[in-house]
C-alpha cells in the first residue's frame, strides 16, 4: 500500500492568532536595540532590487540599514534612502569592515552571476550572522555549494527551488511542501517556497501554509521586499522560524489588501501597507 507522505508532520495553516509578536519599545529605546540589517546586491542594470530589500527593512523597523552594492548605484540610493548607509563595494575585500558591523545579513537581490557576485556572495556566507539568502543568491548556491550560517532563511520562488533540488519546476510545484522539506533540510535553514500558497518549511519537517495574497502580486520586486522584511524581523530578536511566518502573512497581507484596486500593484505599493499591519499586529508603543 502507498504510504501517506509526512503523517507526522501535517502542513498547518499561517493564521494571525498563531504568528509570533514583536514586543513594544521601551520609552527610552534607540536604533542600536533593534538590529543593523545590510544588503548586499545591485549588479549593474540592477541596483533596484537591493533598494527595494532596504527601504522594506527600513519600514519594518529594523534601527540600522547599510547597503553594499555597485559604486555606480551609490548616488541614486543615497537620493531615495538617505536614512541608510550606503558603501560602494568593486570587490569582496571592501565589504569586511561593514559585515563585522551588521547583525543581520541580505544577500541576492539584483547579485547577478558574474565574478563580482561570487565574490561577494563568497564573503557573506563566511559571516556568523543569521542571513536571508534570494534571487541570485540562490541560483549561485545551485552551481556552488556553501554552507549557510544557522539562523538562515532560504526564499526561492519554484524555479530557484527545482535548480537546489535538481528537478524540474514541474517536479517542485507537484509537491510543493515536500520540496520545501528537502530544501529545509538539505540547508539546515528555514525554507520560504514562494508562489501562490507560499509555504514555510524547517528542517524538522515542520510546514506552515499562507493561505492569504493575490494575483495582482505576480510582479517584479515583490520578493525582493518580502527579503526585506524578513530581515527587519530578524533584526528585532526573532528566531528564524517565527519571523518567516509572519513576514510571509504581513506580505501577503499587504498583497491581499492592495489587489482589489486590479493590476499594476508596483512592489514598492506595499511597503507603506506592511508597515501598518505590522502596527496593528505588534504595536510600538502600548
Amino acid at each position: 500500500m502507498p504510504q501517506t507522505k509526512h503523517p507526522a508532520n501535517p502542513v498547518k495553516l499561517l493564521s494571525r492568532a498563531s504568528l509570533a509578536s514583536l514586543p513594544p519599545r521601551r520609552p527610552d529605546a534607540q536604533k542600536g536595540d533593534f538590529g543593523h540589517v545590510l544588503v548586499v546586491g545591485g549588479d549593474l542594470g540592477t541596483g533596484g532590487a537591493v533598494l527595494l530589500s532596504s527601504e522594506a527593512a527600513l519600514r519594518c523597523g529594523a534601527g540600522l540599514v547599510s547597503i553594499a552594492t555597485r559604486p555606480e548605484h551609490v548616488p541614486a540610493a543615497l537620493a531615495r534612502l538617505p536614512e541608510t548607509m550606503c558603501l560602494g563595494v568593486s570587490s569582496a575585500n571592501q565589504l569586511m569592515t561593514v559585515l563585522e558591523r551588521a547583525s543581520v545579513l541580505v544577500v541576492g537581490p539584483g547579485l547577478g552571476q558574474a565574478a563580482w557576485g561570487r565574490s561577494l556572495l563568497s564573503a557573506v556566507a563566511n559571516a556568523e550572522r543569521p542571513q536571508v539568502w534570494d534571487a541570485d543568491a540562490l541560483n549561485l548556491l545551485a552551481r556552488t555549494p556553501l554552507a549557510l550560517p544557522s539562523a538562515s532563511i532560504l526564499t526561492p520562488h519554484p524555479g530557484e527551488a527545482a535548480r537546489l533540488l535538481g528537478v524540474s519546476t514541474e517536479a517542485v510545484q507537484a509537491d510543493r511542501p515536500g520540496a520545501a522539506r528537502k530544501l529545509a533540510r538539505r540547508y539546515a535553514s528555514i525554507c520560504v517556497l514562494k508562489g501562490a500558497g507560499t509555504l514555510v518549511a524547517d528542517p524538522a519537517g515542520q510546514v506552515a501554509l499562507c493561505g492569504r495574497g493575490h494575483p495582482a502580486m505576480a510582479g517584479a520586486g515583490l520578493g525582493d521586499v518580502l527579503t526585506g522584511v524578513l530581515a527587519a524581523l530578524l533584526a528585532q530578536g526573532l528566531d528564524a522560524w517565527s519571523a518567516a511566518c509572519l513576514g510571509v502573512w504581513l506580505h501577503a497581507c499587504a498583497g491581499e489588501r492592495l489587489g482589489v484596486k486590479g493590476r499594476g500593484l508596483a512592489a514598492s505599493d506595499l511597503l507603506p501597507v506592511i508597515r501598518e499591519l505590522l502596527e496593528e499586529h505588534s504595536a510600538c508603543q502600548v
